[in-house]
């Protein structure tokens, strides 16, 4: 990289406010979407909205790409580096700097974790609905990038549901605002931004809604011998009116994972479980659990059991929640899928996933959010192994691509960075993309903030599918040159 570029940014952020070491770099060259790794060169981390917006002009002025990046945790490479970029992490600017209970809000900076945000509040009766999986360590930021979900997003949204403003930079430096603490009129740019993942510009503030906790809340799982039989019932309890405030799903392949690491109690001969919450007001709640319940019987669960205190409730989702580290007991690597289908379509579309599976010689395990037909199953393989990627990936595509065909989405809630660039021209005309890039235009003319993600552009897909190549080459003739070129794409052996 420009050492001059170097020098100016060790002059704004200081000695300890950007890392070029190469061994320390290495925690940046993915994020959670481990199939594909690129290590930046660069990486600052500004504490202020003047820092970013200082940096972006430095970026400018260089013509060097910048790449943010919240906490690491997306699954769909939408911070992986470009070459010669600066990548830009918000972690450091973690500040709660108001809370409005009155009005039910609260100003935060981009870094702030997701669930410290819900503890801060939660003794006063509030909370921040939009709950990833992740949100331990997820940052509003990126939740706000992605258009995060998680499981009680059933009911009560997504994070684009619960954003009432930010405070944006745009790739010239200037900050502006999107939406504030009160609507405004006009067009909805908020909306349009939430959701671009960073291309648009970066989130450095952001006003979020608080959610009222709920007075009641009753936790049941449901238990299937059958895996077709589990995935009608979805459909079922809502179709009978019931919108419960989450209805997960778990199959056989994660059980005993979550078993072995949550000692709950889980039945291992089980084909697979609904996890299912309801909740509002105590009586409403208790009568929509009975009935969620007679209608799980009467679809064919053999048996449902509800959490008897909040002790189990909170291990209950203390294993689901911690499904996809659990699976790490029976697999090295994995790759999350994030399809949506409508919910009729959830059973022909399981029995799919397995037959692609099936065709690609590779072990799919499902876990997601069933009550919005939010698929999740994850492709699990070495990646060690170049050959099982390359299935992987494969496999993956080929499932995406029959969501799209069953009138659902390649993405529910964890974006398109890099990985499913590519089904972009599946799902949409040469003309709706055009018009997409014509929207992203007025933020980020250039295409310098996160270039290669969510729109093709031929360049990151490009060098990912070389860099697969040039590994299999040095596998093949034992080349050890091509093999070192090869780590420095970025695609791990």
């Amino acid at each position: 990289m420009n050492s001059q570029l170097l020098s100016e940014l060790k002059v704004l952020l200081g000695p300890h406010g950007m890392v070029c070491d190469d061994a320390d770099l290495m925690v940046y060259e993915c994020d959670a979407y481990v199939a594909a790794k690129c290590r930046p060169q660069v990486v600052v981390f500004p504490t202020t909205t003047e820092q970013v917006s200082q940096i972006a002009k430095l970026a400018q002025q260089h013509n060097v790409p910048v790449v943010p990046r919240g906490a690491g945790t997306g699954l769909a490479g939408g911070s992986l580096a470009e070459t010669d970029c600066i990548m830009l992490a918000t972690s450091r600017m973690n500040q709660i700097l108001e809370v409005d209970l009155a009005n039910r809000c609260a100003l935060v900076e981009a870094g702030v974790v997701n669930l410290h945000l819900t503890q801060m509040v939660s003794p006063h009766g509030f909370c921040f609905a939009p709950d990833p999986s992740s949100q331990a360590a997820c940052t509003i930021g990126g939740n706000i990038a992605a258009n995060s979900g998680g499981p009680h997003t059933l009911k009560y949204g997504v994070t684009v549901n619960h954003t009432l403003g930010v405070e944006l930079v745009l790739p010239d430096g200037e900050v502006v605002w999107l939406g504030d603490k009160v609507t405004g009129p006009g067009y909805d740019l908020l909306g349009a931004c939430v959701g671009s993942e960073g291309t648009f510009g970066i989130v450095t503030k952001a006003w979020v809604n608080l959610a009222r906790l709920p007075q009641s809340a009753n936790t049941m799982l449901a238990i299937f011998d059958d895996f077709d039989a589990a995935a009608q019932s979805v459909s079922n309890v809502i179709a009978a009116g019931i919108i419960p405030a989450a209805l997960e799903m778990l199959d056989d392949v994660f059980l005993p994972c979550i078993e072995e690491a949550y000692k709950f109690g889980f039945p291992l001969d089980a084909a697979a479980i609904l996890l299912i919450e309801t909740d509002g007001l105590k009586e409403a709640a208790s009568e929509e659990a009975a009935r969620a319940a007679q209608i799980c019987k009467e679809s064919g669960a053999r048996e449902v059991r509800l959490a008897k205190d909040d002790k189990e409730r909170k291990l209950l989702w203390a294993a689901r929640k911690g499904a996809f580290g659990a699976i790490g007991r029976i697999t090295p690597s994995y790759v999350t899928q994030d399809g949506v289908v409508p919910r009729s379509q959830l059973a022909p579309m399981l029995r799919e996933v397995k037959r692609i599976a099936d065709e690609h010689g590779v072990r799919v395990a499902n876990v997601f959010h069933a009550g919005d037909g939010n698929l999740h199953p994850c492709i699990l393989y070495d990646e060690r192994d170049p050959q099982q990627l390359r299935k992987v990936l494969e496999a993956g595509e080929a499932i995406l691509k029959h969501c799209i065909d069953l009138g659902g989405s390649a993405t529910g809630e964890h974006g398109i960075g890099i990985e499913k660039i590519n089904l972009m021209e599946y799902a949409f005309t040469p003309e709706t993309l055009n018009v997409m890039r014509d929207v992203r235009d007025v933020f980020n003319p250039d295409n310098r903030f996160n270039p290669t993600k969510v729109l093709p552009s031929g360049r990151g897909c490009v060098e990912i599918d070389k860099a697969y190549q040039t590994a299999e080459r040095a596998i093949e003739q034992g080349n050890t040159h091509l093999q070192k070129d090869f780590v420095r794409r970025g695609v791990p052996l």
